[in-house]
């Protein structure tokens, strides 16, 4: 029998673009507000970066959702940001992990393969449910809304505060 790892875990999905295209959706506010939160600051040295400028290393971010009050905000710092097919930034649910998120970027095809993975998930049985399951089904709706709204205009996130319990949200 295998061992499952619940520290960890990769969702990969093939998008109809450029990885450079693909790259800006994670490294820009404005790219990150399209597809994933409702609200993206990017910050260096404490001042706020401009709608599509890139985020690099070292930087930070405030992170907020549609569908989840302002009281759930994430904050954090931008590991890795090379400009090309490499971005990773802490994720930490408000310092109460270690954890990170890494994006991979490669050409498959005329396609890109967006590979996303989170790590350092603590291994008990509160996270395996909230951090590692959670996360995994927030990931594939999110990386699913990603390629929805490159390829066709369409995104799917639920905008209603009211509405709860949705995967879309």
């Amino acid at each position: 029998m295998q061992h499952y790892d619940w520290t960890r875990f990769t969702k990969s999905i093939v998008v109809a673009a450029d990885p450079q295209k693909i790259y800006s959706c994670f490294s820009t506010r404005g790219g990150m507000e399209s597809w994933f939160l409702r609200n993206c600051v990017y910050n260096r040295m404490g001042v706020e970066l401009g709608l599509q400028e890139e985020a690099m290393m070292g930087d930070h971010y405030a992170f907020m959702w549609h569908g989840w009050p302002d009281t759930t905000l994430e904050r954090g710092e931008i590991l890795k940001a090379d400009g090309n097919k490499n971005f990773a930034f802490t994720f930490t649910g408000n310092e109460a992990t270690s954890m990170e998120v890494h994006l991979l970027l490669e050409m498959y095809g005329r396609n890109t393969r967006v590979s996303l993975t989170q790590i350092n998930i603590p291994d008990d049985e509160n996270s395996r449910a909230k951090w590692h399951m959670g996360c995994l089904e927030g990931w594939t709706f999110y990386l699913t809304n990603l390629k929805s709204v490159i390829e066709g205009g369409l995104d799917l996130r639920n905008k209603n505060l009211d509405i709860k319990g949705v995967i879309n949200a």
